[in-house]
């Protein structure tokens, strides 16, 4: 893990400007509305390797050594920690030389407040500049948003983006900003096969219940599988948790994994340890491994806390991780000064319930 405090935090904050983005956002939507107009497709990270254009689970060709590629985990509107990523792959770039470093992003762009839109047209002008450096999976919110021809939707909460989105029908290039969003991830892969067996994902694996059926067809890309890519979730302790197919975000245990690993190498798909997002890990990280031949990376990119978490300071450490051969990517904790987030994030004010009486002075 690598403590990262020497960023250049003014020019950082800096680049946390709203305003300048929505001004670009013609030249942003126009641009990649031209990339997925293209005859071939976009050509972003790892689309050669697709084994055909609608594959969404891809085995990855080539690992760490055709460049240094970084991970950076949910998002949720959070621009500050986006700059402040950028800013350090950009710095390690510069200090190592080489070749130009490649970024795959664990979805989950936008909801819980935050700078949705902003963020989204900012990772959009990242694969404008450069598609062939940018993989963009589908998280759980990202998958979850929809476009009927009227009106957006969600089927997921927290769900603010679709509403501001439907709140802005009139405005063109914001509606053309979300068609794109959904258009995009309806295409965007589910998980990453690398040929050192580390698989990435936004939520985890194909769990068991689907396993014979994948032994039969050896179709990566079914719906059930596909889907929990996206949406399971990962349990600290637990040995074994069985599927439930009432909820999406049914868990898994570390013997799940070890299983879903077996099955996956017998397929020819060597997998035997994990990096994810999905969980908002307290300290915007978690290593699981309770079993050292299968271990799970969880990595988040918060840098406040979300509406929806209870407990825990305002200000965290957002983190993002860089693949190394054989083994988990290492951790960075990007430790942006707390009053810069709360520049950025103003904390909530608690307003007193109003059937309870004021204290006395």
């Amino acid at each position: 893990m690598v403590d990262v405090t020497e960023l250049d935090w003014a020019a950082i904050r800096a680049r946390v400007d709203p305003p300048a983005i929505r001004a670009r956002m013609r030249a942003t939507v126009e641009g990649v509305e031209a990339l997925l107009d293209r005859a071939g497709g976009p050509g972003m990270l790892f689309d050669p390797d697709r084994a055909n254009p609608s594959d969404r689970a891809i085995q990855v060709k080539a690992g760490a050594e055709a460049g240094p590629t970084w991970i950076i985990g949910d998002l949720h509107g959070d621009l500050l920690a986006l700059e402040a990523a950028l800013a350090l792959i950009s710095d390690v770039a510069a200090i190592e030389g080489g070749e130009q470093s490649r970024i795959v992003f664990l979805g989950d762009l936008f909801d819980d407040e935050g700078y949705g839109l902003e963020l989204l047209l900012r990772v959009f002008e990242l694969i404008v500049a450069a598609p062939e450096r940018v993989c963009l999976l589908a998280g759980n919110h990202d998958e979850a948003l929809s476009f009927d021809g009227v009106r957006f939707a969600a089927g997921v909460s927290p769900s603010d983006f679709s509403d501001l989105l439907n709140a802005q029908l009139a405005h063109e290039w914001i509606q053309r900003a979300g068609k794109l969003a959904v258009r995009l991830f309806a295409t965007a892969p589910r998980a990453l096969f690398f040929p050192d067996g580390l698989l990435v994902a936004h939520g985890g694996f194909p769990l068991a219940d689907l396993h014979a059926r994948l032994t039969e067809t050896g179709d990566w890309n079914d719906p059930a599988c596909l889907a929990d890519f996206v949406w399971t979730r990962a349990h600290p302790t637990a040995r074994k948790k069985l599927p439930n197919r009432y909820s999406r975000g049914s868990q898994f245990g570390r013997e799940d994994f070890a299983a879903f690993c077996a099955l996956s190498t017998s397929l020819g798909r060597r997998v035997d340890r994990l990096v994810r997002g999905h969980d908002h890990v307290e300290n915007r990280y978690a290593v699981y491994a309770i079993d050292p031949a299968h271990p799970i990376l969880t990595t988040v990119a918060l840098s406040r806390r979300l509406p929806r978490e209870s407990f825990g300071p305002y200000a965290r450490v957002p983190t993002l991780a860089r693949i190394v051969p054989d083994a988990l990517p290492q951790v960075y904790r990007l430790h942006i000064p707390p009053p810069i987030i709360e520049e950025v994030y103003p904390e909530p004010v608690a307003v007193p319930d109003a059937a309870t009486p004021e204290p006395t002075p």
